[in-house]
């Protein structure tokens, strides 16, 4: 991209200014200003509202939404900033009479982080299962953009998008630009009836800093501070409201989740916690990320899938050959609960060390534990229900249960299971299992689904991690061997029919799920 001149750069602002102000005044659309805290998203939303603040006050009559997507798992230093942010901006909306709106969006309970990883299991996200992204992200926003043109028919949404991000970026950019209705005006791919306005999708990194220096902030904040948070980040690479997949991570800058495992090093929280002193009570944080983010993990997760089975994909050896290998599920009820233990606990820890406003700081929430809680006991018959007991050993205090909340079942009965078990986690896994889904359906009037549910229960359960391997192998090559009728004759010969279960055994070209039916199961290569 060529350098232009500072003269032409501000002629370019005010060609802007004019452009915004035609686009605001020429329809009832209501506007979503995509606002993450970052440079890139505060100089289009300090260009909106500077070129709005221009028009008389009876010519501010159509609504400016400012949303921000919180994941929960915000870094701490930068949540607090948004915050503060949004406050100022609220504030001196109303002062100036501005038609701004500030919104902090956060993804429902269900699709949290520490609902899904603690709660269910799910594997810290990696490049190849990234199933952060679209719960966290893309969800809380697309929500409050359906909302609106559910409400009003269409809106425009305004985002700081640069080509200049990334070669990903700008050929996303490029494709969409071929259906623009105008200048800078783009279908959204995602969302009907949703127009995408971007006003400095042309702009460097370096002509974004001279505008945020040059102009000041019309909410009252200091740009200056903005800039203290970007010194060290990895150049141009800021966590941007985030509406489809074609985003990229954003685990390197200082506006990503403190939590992201999409990229080798946290770079931006090492270098916050090394080069200041004041935020070196951060490091807790950044251990516990550190932790997450393991090149093996197969020791600390199920040998089984989500949904209970084994499945089988050829794995590459070092020598350069394949062997068909189960690919790992997820986190076993220990390292679950060791996930646990580990937020609880850093939490508790930072409330005493913490400086303010950082003393009441919530790594997870309770709502948050009431989801996990009930994954455990309902989903996984976990009725040893020892997410209470972990939340008042790390915390002191005890668990607010609700009223009326009691099980036939407990960890008594879990303990007494486990010595009946001697110690064969399958068979007690069976055992929990069988007893925890009589429960569940003893208060029905009519016990429809029952035995489906009891059945389910030994399909998972019932044979040894060697035996379940052993076959998902065999049904793995059957399976494979439909197109040549010897090598099948030679495996039926060598099992026992009920071994293989070939019901449900198609041929490998109808039976391969789809790139996102097999992200929704873990089923991406690794």
């Amino acid at each position: 991209m060529s350098i232009r001149s500072l003269h032409s750069l501000f002629e370019d602002i005010e060609g802007l200014k004019n452009e915004i102000q035609e686009l605001y005044q020429n329809d009832d659309v209501p506007w979503l200003v995509g606002w993450s805290g970052g440079k890139d998203s505060s100089c289009v939303l300090q260009l909106v509202w500077g070129a709005i603040a221009e028009l008389p006050v009876e010519q501010r009559q159509k609504k400016i939404h400012v949303i921000t997507t919180d994941t929960r798992v915000e870094n701490p230093i930068v949540a607090e900033w948004v915050k503060l942010s949004q406050n100022r901006m609220r504030q001196a909306a109303a002062e100036q009479q501005m038609p701004i709106e500030p919104h902090l969006l956060q993804p429902i309970v269900k699709e949290t982080f520490w609902v899904n990883l603690i709660g269910k299991g799910y594997p810290a996200p990696r490049n190849k299962f990234r199933w952060c992204t679209e719960r966290l992200k893309i969800n809380p926003a697309n929500r409050f953009i359906r909302d609106t043109v559910r409400e009003h028919g269409e809106t425009i949404l305004v985002l700081g998008t640069r080509k200049a991000e990334s070669a990903k970026r700008a050929a996303t950019m490029a494709k969409h630009a071929e259906k623009r209705v105008r200048d800078r005006l783009s279908p959204n791919a995602s969302l009907p009836n949703s127009l995408i306005y971007s006003p400095i999708e042309d702009w460097t990194n370096d002509e974004v800093w001279i505008y945020l220096n040059q102009y000041p902030n019309p909410w009252g904040h200091d740009n200056s501070e903005l800039f203290t948070l970007y010194q060290g980040a990895t150049a141009d690479n800021e966590c941007p409201l985030v509406i489809d997949t074609s985003t990229p991570s954003c685990g390197d800058s200082r506006f990503g989740c403190w939590v992201c495992t999409m990229v080798d090093q946290d770079k931006s929280m090492t270098a916050m916690i090394l080069n200041d002193d004041d935020k070196a009570w951060m490091e807790p944080l950044l251990d516990i990320r550190n932790e997450l983010d393991v090149k093996n993990d197969k020791d600390r997760r199920d040998f089984r899938r989500i949904w209970g089975g084994v499945q089988i994909f050829e794995r590459r050896q070092d020598d350069g050959t394949t062997k068909p290998a189960p690919i790992p599920g997820p986190y076993t009820k220990q390292w679950r609960e060791h996930w646990l233990r580990r937020v609880l606990s850093t939490q508790t820890e930072l409330r005493r060390t913490a400086p303010e406003p950082m003393g009441n700081i919530t790594l997870i929430d309770l709502e948050e534990l009431h989801a996990i809680r009930k994954i455990w006991l309902e989903e996984k018959h976990e009725f040893d229900d020892s997410l209470p007991r972990i939340y008042q050993e790390t915390t002191g205090e005890p668990f607010p249960i609700p009223a009326g909340d009691s099980s036939l079942l407990g960890s008594e009965e879990w303990d007494l299971l486990t010595e009946i078990c001697q110690d064969d986690p399958m068979h007690l896994e069976l055992m929990a299992s069988l007893l925890d889904t009589e429960r569940q359906y003893r208060t029905m009037s009519k016990r429809i689904g029952i035995f489906d549910a009891l059945e389910k229960c030994f399909d998972s359960s019932s044979r040894t991690e060697e035996e379940a391997i052993a076959h998902a192998q065999r049904r793995y090559k059957a399976k494979n061997s439909l197109n040549d009728p010897e090598e099948l004759k030679r495996i039926l010969q060598e099992n026992e029919p009920d071994q293989l279960d070939l019901t449900s055994v198609k041929p490998q070209a109808e039976s391969t799920p789809s790139s996102s039916f097999a992200e929704a199961k873990f089923g991406k290569r690794k």
